[in-house]
This record gives C-alpha cells, structure tokens and sequence, in this order.
C-alpha cells in the first residue's frame, strides 16, 4: 500500500530537493495548483532568503504594551489625521483644480479607515463620507496587504483607491499615541486653499451688494437657556375697573429667545371670564418718547426712490444698506426686570411685586443682586356679601323651601344621618326621653288629666299619649303624633329658619307649649334621669355640682332652722324620713322645701333597703300604661345638711 504524496514532493530521491525548491512558492486549493504569495515561509516556519516579516494588523511592539487581543488593546481608540486632496475640473477656466479637505479615521481594534469630509455651505459639491469604515489594501504592487497604524504619519502621502491623500497634521491623542508607538513625528504641513473659493471671495469683498445679508445668530442662546424661565408676580391697577381692584398677574420671562408672556389669576367669583393669556408670548416693545409707534414706522429694510419715475412711467427704487433713518425699536431684556420696577405692557402699568427661587438664584448669579424683598401691594378687603334668603311662602316645610333657594335642582334637605345612627334605639341604649306632663288650665276636668311625652333623641321629634282614666269621660290615646314642634311666638312668614325644641328644653319642672297646649313636666322615668345625669354638660338642670351650689346659696342664711324642722320630722332620730314628708312645705318655717326636691341627688344617698322598680319598656304607641310610680321610700336628710352646712359639731 502506498501513502499519499504531500503537496510539492517527488518519489524519486534525486530529484526531490529540485522539485521542493520549484514549488516552494505554490499551494494547492481545492486540488487546484495555484500561487500562494511571497510570504509562505519555508520548512518549520523559517523564513526563506529575501523574505521580510509582514504585519497583517497593527500590533504594540514586542515588549511593549498589552498582550490582549488588538480588539481589546485597542477599544475605542481612533486616530484623527487632517488631510485634502487635489480634484482635477477639466471642463472650468475659473478653476483648474479643487482642494477639497477632509478628515481620515484610523480605527485601532480593527485597522478600518474612514474619510469624511466636512459640510461646506453653498459649496455645490456632494459631500460628507467619501469612503466608509473598511479596511483599505495598499497600493499596487502590495495590493495584498492592508493599511496598518505604521503606514501613518504627519506630512506624508496615501494613496487610498487610487486617491491620493496629503496628511498634514493630527490631533494631539495621535500624537502621543503615535510617539508611544516609536514613531517620529514629522513637522506639520500647510494647509493649502482652494484657488476657486480665493478668488470668488475676493470678488465678493469687492463689491457692495444691494442687500447686505444680516445675520443673527440666535442659536446659542437657544442651546443654552432652553427650558429656563423667570418668573414674576406682578399687580395691575385697573383704573377703568368699576371696583378699582388690582389685578394679579405672573409674568413670565423665556431665557432662549427674550419672550414674554403673562397669565392672570382670576378669583373665584369675581365675575371675570377666564382668559387663557393675559399677554400672548411675543418680545414686548418698550415705549417711545411720543407713545407708541404707528403702524409702517418700524421695518426692516429702508428704501430708497432714486430715480422716480423718469423711465417709462415707472418707479426705480434701492434697498438702503446703511439704513438711514431707520427707527430701532428696544424691547424689555431681563436686565430691565426687577422687583418693584413698573413696566408698561402696551399702555398698562404693571408692578412686578415678587418672583419665585430660580429667578432669584439667576439675578444672585449674573448681576450679584442680593436684595430681594417683595413690594406688598395688598387689594383692598371685598365686601362681604350676606346670603339673604326670601321668606318662608308656606309650601312645603320651612326646609323644603330653603333646599329650593340653594340650587336649580331640586334636592330633598340633608338629615344628619351620624347622629341617627348614634341615637337610634338599639338593644342596651333605647334613646328615648320619657316626661310625665299635666295641662296648666284652670279648668277642673283638665286638671287632672295626665300626658306621656316621648322626646326621641335620634331626630328631635316629639310625641305625646295620654293616660286612660276611668269615668272621666276622656278616651285617651294619641295626642299628637310624633314630629318636630316649633317654639311659641316666632313669626311664620320669615328668612330665618325657625327654631325647635331641644332635648335640653325639656326637664322636670319645665313648662312647654306644644301647639297652644301649656304642659308641666312633673315626673320622668328611671332611664331618662341616668341619660340626663350621665350627659350633665349637655343637660344643666341635671348637674349635682350646679344644684348644690344653688341649695347652699338660698339655704345658707337659714341653716339653723332647716335643721331643727327636719330633726322634728325625725322624732326617733332614725336619720331618715319619708319621702312624703321631705316633700312637705311650711309656710309657717318659711323654707321652700320644693326647691331642695327639684335639686336632691336622692339617687346617691340610698337606703341600704332600697331597690328600684324597673318598669319594662314598651313601644311608644302602647300610651295604656299608667305614670311610673316614685320609687323613692326614704331620704337620708343627715347626708344632705352635711354637703349643704357642713358636719354639726
């Protein structure tokens, strides 16, 4: 079996070395024999006589630099060369040749180049990228090698795609990036000029246009005050307003382009329709001497009738470029503006009165204005209007009415739902006041009639039953159904709202009017005593502190005797008397016994025997059951002269 033969190679001994010295320089590809270049070394890598290493990519020289990979070394850093080149015109007198400049990026990681050439205004040539990022072989005859960072340097030549490039100087981090790499700089070149752009610029500086082109470069000041506004809060009295009241305004000042704008805060009510700009934003002239100019006074240009109408009946006319009479006209800067400077916003005279922190940190910064205290221009205080409301017509109740005035729709009056549901009954708390109440009439058949009135906390309404006696020819039952009753002797037809009776009205001893019936409250039930002691801020006939004070200053004068007609009640000195008895008045003792009943907490001062009768609640229509009876048996007396005297000696 034989072996294959290698690429190059002979069977026969004598003729080997020939063949190998034949065929050093080809290869094969794909089984076809071809040319493999200069570069293939020989046996072992060697290089053969006359060869010369050749760098594919740029590389730091050995034993300098990184070692990483040239993508790595070399991130992100690109060499900038300035260069032109010659452009023959063939077809043109006024230009043989164009000089036309450009830029050359060399691209370490990868040793791409770019040239660009720089945007030329009115220069009638497509330009801009004239060779895009790729790697560019080298002339002929080393067409098969690439450009490296060693073919470059300043005031040399390169010929890329036949062009030829005239480096003349570089950027200072090619420079030293070059120097690192032990490259010698070359001095820089000069910078030749297009012949075409020389002469067509001497022959504009030697003429003088008709129209002189003017430019104002507002480009800047946009870049650079973009989105920075000052802001002012400003006062105009209007003297032509029918209330003279001054009118706040926010003036607002636009760094980028020297506009001004200014928005009005309108009140609430004040009758004024809201405007979306007070000014629209415009540069805001200043005044003339003599007022405002007239229309067709301020232009642009200024022109000139030089010839009249000489020729055909027609006008020859000329642009003025030295604008000889022209009227400038100045508009308001931020220099102008400051806190209580008084500007005139087309005939109006506005007082800036304050501004807000950024325009107060941009006056510190530019002009060194510390000062900046407002200037208070306070409006007079607006008369205050009072809601009158028309009389009460007699529809409805009072509150429908009033619920009419409020709006153009029609809602029913509002109920204070909170405390219906605080004060609603409830299984421990029934909120329901109980009153045992008789006519005061002098009529004998009246006397002696008896009344339940129920106050019912949850809505102030009132109801009243009464008692079922027998043979006195009355039936009893409701009285008056429950709802809310007016007080006596308030006029019917008025504004204001009319005023109803309150739990606080009503109390043991009290005399009531309920719809032309005068009541006496005489008695109440066990609940409505504890509700009214446990709620003593909001029921004052029900506080102990304020009764025993009252005791003490009607019995104080009289101790003695008070004493002595009680000790006599008590003739087995048992410290206790019957409740009967403690009720009894003397018109001989002069002492009002009535009025220590009406105060007595008998309720703190019980006998040891004494348990209360609890009477079971019922509903409020069930009016058949008879008053509660007293379950006071006995008063401790002795407890009651020591709060209201003191302890006897």
């Amino acid at each position: 079996m034989e072996l294959p033969l290698l690429p190059g190679f002979s069977r026969n001994r004598n003729i080997g070395k020939e063949k190998f010295h034949k065929s050093q320089h080809w290869g094969y590809c794909n089984n076809v024999a071809m040319l493999v270049g200069e570069d293939k070394p020989g046996i072992g890598g060697e290089p053969l006589p006359g060869q010369k290493p050749k760098l594919k990519y740029s590389a730091f020289p050995e034993g300098i630099g990184s070692d990483a990979p040239a993508w790595v070394a070399f991130d992100k850093q690109v060499l900038s060369f300035d260069a032109y080149f010659e452009e023959e015109v063939p077809d043109k007198n006024q230009e043989p040749y164009r000089i036309r400049h450009c830029k050359i990026y060399f691209y370490l990681e990868d040793d791409t180049i770019r040239v660009v050439e720089p945007q030329v205004k009115n220069s009638g040539i497509t330009q801009g990228t004239i060779i895009r990022r790729c790697r560019i072989p080298l002339p002929p005859p080393h067409e098969d090698q690439f450009y490296t960072i060693d073919h470059f340097n300043i005031n040399i030549e390169v010929i890329f795609y036949a062009r030829r490039y005239k480096i003349i100087d570089c950027d200072q981090f090619t420079k030293n990036f070059l120097l690192k790499m032990g490259v010698r700089l070359n001095p820089p070149a000069a910078r030749p000029d297009d012949p075409y752009t020389t002469e067509r610029k001497k022959n504009l500086d030697s003429k003088n246009p008709l129209r002189p082109y003017e430019r104002i470069d507002t480009l800047k000041q946009f870049l650079e005050y973009d989105g920075h506004v000052l802001r002012f809060f400003c006062v105009w009295d209007d003297p032509e307003s029918k209330f003279h009241d001054p009118r706040k305004l926010v003036l607002r000042y636009y760094l980028a382009d020297d506009t001004i704008d200014i928005k009005e805060i309108i009140p609430v009510n004040s009758g004024r329709d809201a405007a979306l700009r007070f000014l629209r934003r415009d540069k805001l002239p200043k005044y003339a001497p003599t007022g405002l100019y007239q229309p067709g006074t301020i232009t642009s240009r200024t022109i000139l009738n030089v010839f009249g109408k000489l020729v055909g009946n027609k006008g020859r006319y000329i642009l003025d470029n030295r604008k000889t009479g022209a009227v400038h006209q100045e508009f308001y800067r931020d220099s102008d503006l400051k806190i209580g400077a008084v500007i005139n916003v087309w005939g109006r005279k506005v007082i800036l009165c304050d501004c807000d922190e950024f325009t107060k940190q941009y006056y510190r910064t530019k002009y060194g204005i510390m000062d900046f205290t407002p200037v208070s221009h306070k409006a007079p205080p607006s008369p205050k209007l009072e809601k009158v409301f028309p009389p009460y017509n007699g529809f409805g109740s009072e509150e429908d009415s009033l619920c009419s005035c409020m709006g153009l729709l029609l809602k029913p009056p509002k109920k204070d739902f909170k405390k219906f549901m605080e004060k609603d009954r409830s299984v421990t708390e029934r909120n329901i006041l109980h009153f045992i109440a008789k006519l005061i009439t002098d009529s004998p058949i009246d006397k002696d009639r008896k009344f339940l009135i129920s106050y019912f906390l949850s809505d102030d309404t009132i109801s009243i039953f009464e008692y079922k006696q027998r043979n006195t020819g009355i039936l009893g039952g409701k009285f008056l159904r429950r709802g809310r009753i007016k007080k006596p002797g308030q006029e019917l037809f008025k504004s204001e709202p009319s005023e109803y009776f309150k739990a606080q009205d009503l109390f043991v001893g009290a005399k009531v009017c309920f719809h032309g019936h005068n009541f006496l409250l005489v008695d109440a039930d066990e609940y409505t005593f504890n509700y009214m002691e446990r709620h003593a801020n909001e029921f004052p006939v029900a506080d102990i502190g304020v009764i025993i004070k009252k005791l003490k200053d009607v019995t104080k004068p009289r101790s003695q005797e008070i004493r002595q007609a009680f000790a006599a009640a008590d003739p087995g000195h048992t410290e206790t008397i019957k409740y009967d008895s403690f009720r009894f008045e003397d018109d001989r003792k002069q002492v009002e016994y009535k009025k220590f009943v009406d105060g007595l907490n008998w309720r703190k001062n019980q006998i040891p025997a004494f348990q209360a009768i609890k009477v079971p609640f019922k509903n409020e229509d069930d009016w058949s059951r008879q008053p509660p009876s007293i379950p006071v048996k006995g008063v401790e007396y002795l407890s009651l002269l020591d709060v209201l005297f003191g302890k006897e000696e």
